[in-house]
């Protein structure tokens, strides 16, 4: 079979639906006192984990106790085999049934002891309440959420308006409590969320129009669900494919519209690994080839005139390959070999007039806002440097400008791969 479709290019979820609103405060699941206390741990990737990525299967493998890893795989965001046409042929299939098949293979070939699909999707809600089903869950030393829409999860694994962990959900949970792994990819890893969970939308138009609580037909829409995903990490709101599709704007929106100071913007084929998810000593670190954004919103301000809105006071800093990142000081420790880069570029900084890689400009970029960070953190001539959005009405700039505090770290000593407290402000014109 191929690999498991994610997301599409453009769309956080492929329903036809619209959400009816959630009730407006968060509650409690029912399946324990949240996150607080864990001893487990999280590795959150960012979407497209790529099969041959050792670095990331291997850190869940040893996380579930290496050469004797279990890993139950979850992959109730895929459509499940009754809405796949495709379901008979194991070379075409992408239903949740073959997906966790495959991501079972995987993890066997990359040395767990054994990996398994637990049997859980709009096919077989009735089975994430099945004590069989909480059984092979209870022999698993980790667990792996696959990536398709995370509202699946919701409607599988949790149960009526107040969201309550179905008996699957509530075993995962205690899992977690007690030391197990609890990894995801793209929607996996973004159900990992607490309140104000992102259900989709366009930087663009989350900039123009802003948030509201819901899941949207209209897949450029920023929405999100306030009681949120799982719980499972709550120090920041969570976004997945953030470089690859300029999911940066809608994240500082979101985040500043329903009060949240931090987001992890995570990149794709990388993981956030997360020691103590919930506690005072949470510690995060980042693997792979690609890096996690920290949006910064403590400072920042936002307002709305005739104009359109603005947001001032922002900061950014993005963690590359095994930096390390305390969430209770937001301290940032870059990776042992990264030296402090000093500017020495004296060319200008390239015009950037796609800062978030719009699905309407076919010659957009990827990964167009962290290039402009880091041309400026290299740059020797200059403090600021401004991009814009591809669409106008309003356009919208963004400014980065290099703080006093900020800093940059680089392995080779000239190129900028982990930035520190970069500001940015948002401004229509």
């Amino acid at each position: 079979m191929r690999a498991p479709r994610g997301l599409t290019h453009r769309a956080a979820f492929v329903g036809s639906i619209v959400l009816t609103l959630l009730a407006t405060a968060p509650t409690a699941h029912a399946g324990g006192a949240g996150p607080a206390g864990h001893d487990g741990s999280l590795v959150l990737v960012g979407g497209a984990l790529k099969d041959d990525n050792t670095e990331v299967y291997s850190e869940i493998i040893d996380r579930a106790g290496g050469a004797g890893a279990r890993i139950g795989v979850i992959t109730a965001a895929s459509v499940p085999e009754s809405q796949d046409p495709d379901a008979a042929d194991p070379d075409r299939c992408s239903n949740s049934a073959c997906n966790g098949a495959y991501y079972s293979a995987l993890f066997k070939k990359h040395g767990a002891a054994d990996a398994q699909w637990i049997p859980v999707d709009l096919d077989h809600v009735a089975n994430a309440d099945s004590d069989a089903v909480v059984a092979q869950v209870n022999s698993m030393t980790g667990f792996f959420f696959g990536g398709g829409d995370q509202y699946r999860y919701i409607q599988t694994l949790l149960r009526g308006p107040g969201q309550k962990d179905s008996k699957v959900l509530a075993a995962i949970r205690a899992k977690l409590a007690h030391g197990a792994v609890v990894a995801g990819s793209s929607a996996g890893a973004q159900i990992a969320s607490g309140p104000d969970m992102v259900s989709g939308g366009e930087s663009y138009e989350g900039l123009r129009d802003g948030s509201a609580p819901g899941y949207f037909e209209d897949p450029t829409r920023l929405g999100y669900i306030r009681q949120g995903g799982f719980g499972f990490l709550r120090s920041a709101l969570i976004d997945t494919h953030t470089g690859v599709y300029g999911r940066e704007g809608r994240a500082y929106r979101l985040a500043a519209d329903t009060g949240h100071d931090r987001v992890y913007a995570l990149d794709e084929n990388t993981a956030l690994v997360v020691d103590h998810p919930g506690s005072t000593h949470e510690q995060l670190t980042v693997l792979g080839p690609n890096g996690v954004g920290v949006l910064d919103l403590r400072q920042a301000h936002a307002t709305t005139s005739p104009a359109g809105w603005t947001l001032c006071g922002a900061r950014y800093s993005y963690l590359t390959d095994h930096d390390r990142y305390d969430a209770r000081s937001w301290r940032v420790r870059p990776a042992t070999g990264k030296q402090r880069l000093t500017p020495e570029d004296a060319a200008p900084v390239s015009a950037n007039t796609d800062v978030f890689h719009s699905a309407a400009n076919p010659d957009g970029s990827a990964y167009s806002f962290r290039t402009t960070a880091r041309a400026l953190a290299q740059s020797s001539a200059q403090n600021t440097a401004t991009a814009s959005t591809f669409e106008s009405g309003p356009r919208f700039d963004v400014t980065f400008t290099k703080a006093r505090t900020f800093a940059a770290w680089s392995g080779d000593g000239s190129t900028a791969e982990t930035l520190v407290g970069l500001r940015i402000s948002i401004a229509p014109r």
